[in-house]
């Protein structure tokens, strides 16, 4: 037990992943995040981008997480995020379209919160097409 954490990632739909893992890795809002069993405790909030799940087993799992809040406890990660999709799930050809749309979005921004808006949806798609070309990159 001491060699592995427990793993979940859970989206508000759905628990998106569950299981031990040997380090976990991901975007806190600081910069990038490595946990390993027995970490300190922690609770930050993390930006749109990969979470990488060194399985137990020794294989990879790959997780987009539109940013979200995680908490770590010395035998469990938890990251919770409004939208969460497994690698092998993701769309390229959707994510561009979307990053398009956000950037005419942004274009066309009339008000302050247009432009937020925009930003934010940019900033999410791009980090979305990040992560879809390293999980194409790692198969």
């Amino acid at each position: 037990m001491a060699n592995t954490i427990h793993v979940d990632v859970v989206s508000a739909e759905e628990s998106i992943f569950s299981g031990e893992a040997r380090f976990v890795a991901l975007p806190g809002e600081s910069g990038e995040l490595g946990i390993y069993p027995r970490h300190t405790p922690l609770i930050t909030r993390i930006k749109p981008g990969t979470v990488r799940i060194d399985m137990a087993d020794g294989s990879e799992e790959f997780v987009f997480v539109a940013g979200g809040i995680l908490e770590v406890q010395p035998d469990v990660v938890t990251v919770l995020s409004d939208t969460a999709i497994r690698g092998k799930d993701l769309d390229e050809e959707k994510a561009n379209k979307a990053k398009v749309a956000a950037e005419e979005a942004l274009k066309h921004a009339k008000s302050d919160l247009d432009l937020a808006k925009a930003q934010s949806e940019l900033a999410v798609m791009a980090a979305q097409i990040a992560a879809l070309r390293r999980f194409r990159d790692k198969r």
